[in-house]
């Protein structure tokens, strides 16, 4: 097995390969998933046949996603495009963006996957190639590019990751966000920051699609929030894996955070959507501007893209949902769609309104931490 190159946060092991494409489409806001997503048994994954597309030896994937999610990726490419190696630079949205930013004169990244959100708009239209995937045209309407260079491959449906014994100890059960008031959860509940985290971005969103945009309803919770002392984390990976270690009793996070910790055997965390409502965001991959890989990175899009790609890529996780509207892989960690309440987002209200809502965020954090 080859080592990913870590840079930035923590990093881990593996090795890999790349693919390739082109097309655009729009956007609007994000309901419910794709129903490639809904539990079931566990198909075998598919296994894509290799390429025989000649795209370079090297890939450097800038990426904010877990570990397993980078394995069934990684995996998946190489089967595909076993000569090309992949490394890794793992690290947060904030991290990875602004890095890419600095290195514009010089690109030393190909591909960033992960903590790129619908919600961005052109906040990032400067570092990233404005190039679509061959396969556009198939990813369900809601979820297609409102931007024309984000790929929008996989969604992000905001959860809650509960610790049960410490829930069981504390005598509470944790529905949904009344119950995040609870006194008894004061100091036991974590967050990341929305200002660098775009998990906590998500997670805002959902607040406000749950009690009105910019509503007094969302502002009086996320103040009773702040006022039951609230952790904000460094890293979004904290707000379940501290939660798993029993550090916090609930994390206020996303599926694909939650659902890995279920996949690998955990027995005292569970996965809580809201009672009030969850939505999810779109994110996805992009092609940096000057990539020096430029037909590795396109291809590696073409295959997180593809029906055929998610299938493959979708069933060796089990823990993500995705956009290809001819995906059809099935996966038990994840509950049905019926099974979830889901609220709309207003997905351009969010864009537009992001720095203001963190602006506001910033001040009422300030003024309650002093």
């Amino acid at each position: 097995m080859r080592k990913f190159l870590a840079i930035l946060m923590t990093l881990s092991i593996v090795a890999a390969m790349s693919a390739c494409g082109g097309s655009p489409a729009p956007a609007s806001p994000a309901p419910a998933p794709t129903p490639s997503s809904d539990a079931g048994s566990p198909a075998p994954a598919p296994t894509p046949e290799p390429a025989t597309t000649d795209i370079g030896k090297s890939l450097v994937l800038y990426s904010s996603m877990t570990e397993n999610d980078l394995n069934g990726l990684i995996e998946t490419f190489n089967e595909m495009y076993p000569d090309c190696e992949v490394e890794v630079v793992n690290g947060s949205a904030g991290e990875l963006t602004a890095r890419i930013t600095a290195e514009a004169g010089n690109p030393q990244g190909d591909i960033m996957w992960g903590a790129l959100s619908n919600s961005d708009g052109d906040t990032h239209k400067d570092i990233f190639e404005h190039w679509l995937s061959d396969y556009e045209a198939d990813i369900i309407p809601t979820y297609q590019s409102n931007n024309g260079f984000y790929n929008l491959d996989h969604l992000s449906t905001c959860v809650f990751c509960v610790n049960t014994d410490l829930e069981k100890e504390l005598g509470i059960e944790i529905k949904g966000y009344a119950d995040l008031l609870d006194p008894k959860l004061n100091g036991k509940i974590v967050f990341s920051d929305p200002n660098s985290s775009s998990a906590a971005w998500n997670n805002v969103c959902n607040i406000m699609s749950v009690y009105g945009n910019d509503s007094d309803e969302a502002w009086n919770f996320i103040e009773g929030l702040m006022k039951n002392k609230l952790t904000i984390s460094t890293s979004s990976s904290v707000c379940f894996k501290s939660v798993e270690t029993g550090e916090y009793a609930v994390g206020l996070t996303y599926e694909d955070g939650v659902a890995p910790l279920l996949k690998s055997g955990a027995t005292n965390v569970r996965m809580v959507y809201p009672e009030e409502g969850t939505s999810a965001s779109a994110f996805g991959c992009a092609v940096i501007k000057g990539a020096p890989h430029p037909e590795a990175a396109k291809a590696m899009v073409n295959l997180l893209m593809s029906a055929e790609g998610q299938d493959a890529i979708g069933s060796k996780l089990g823990t993500l949902r995705m956009t290809n509207s001819k995906a059809t892989f099935e996966t038990p960690y994840l509950p049905k769609t019926a099974d979830v309440k889901w609220v709309d987002r207003d997905v351009e209200w969010c864009t537009e309104n992001k720095a203001a809502v963190l602006e506001k965020w910033n001040t009422l954090w300030a003024s309650i931490n002093g």
